[in-house]
């Protein structure tokens, strides 16, 4: 059984890519899978004089163990202006100051989504090529598309085929372990 931690690059509380983390976290059989809200792990802008004065707070160093004790990692990412949130890419070099390659054999399932038509593609396809800078290993991506007409709080993803998309990307991930 792997130990799987998902959460969202956001720290909204309105997240709708936190949303679909914990759909698809809860179609995860036989793992155990933590979900994690970033935005319990505020975070100061990170520079070169915060990290000298101020050194790693403890949220961080909790995260960065959370990461460190997983097998796997189910992320998914927003999107602003065509790039990754500030905050996200603010955990991210929070992260890899702390360790370098706080990835080192991670199996990544890399999602996205946002309102629009493009499914937040741009920020994942930016992420997916940050990522493995760390040491994480991207299995499998997935994008979906204009959330609000795609998604339902009950149901989950309404169309068929992207339905069955994120299912067999979800299974390509879990079989990794």
């Amino acid at each position: 059984m792997a130990t799987i931690i998902a959460f969202a690059g956001s720290n909204s509380s309105v997240s709708i890519n936190f949303k679909l983390v914990k759909f698809t976290a809860d179609l995860i059989e036989n793992h155990d899978v933590k979900v994690i809200n970033l935005a319990d792990y505020p975070l100061p802008m990170y520079s070169y004089d915060e990290e000298k004065n101020n050194g790693y707070n403890n949220l961080l160093i909790s995260l960065k163990n959370e990461i460190k004790n997983s097998d796997g990692i189910l992320l998914a990412v927003n999107e602003h202006n065509g790039h990754p949130s500030a905050y996200f890419k603010n955990v991210i070099d929070w992260l890899s100051r702390v360790e370098r390659n706080f990835l080192a054999d991670k199996k990544i399932f890399l999602m996205a989504t946002s309102g629009g038509q493009r499914g937040a593609i741009s920020a994942l396809e930016l992420v997916e090529k940050l990522l493995p800078r760390f040491g994480g290993e991207i299995v499998t991506t997935f994008s979906l598309p204009s959330f609000n007409e795609n998604f339902d709080k009950e149901k989950g993803i309404i169309p068929t085929k992207l339905a069955s998309i994120h299912q067999k990307t979800l299974d390509q991930f879990i079989s990794k372990f």
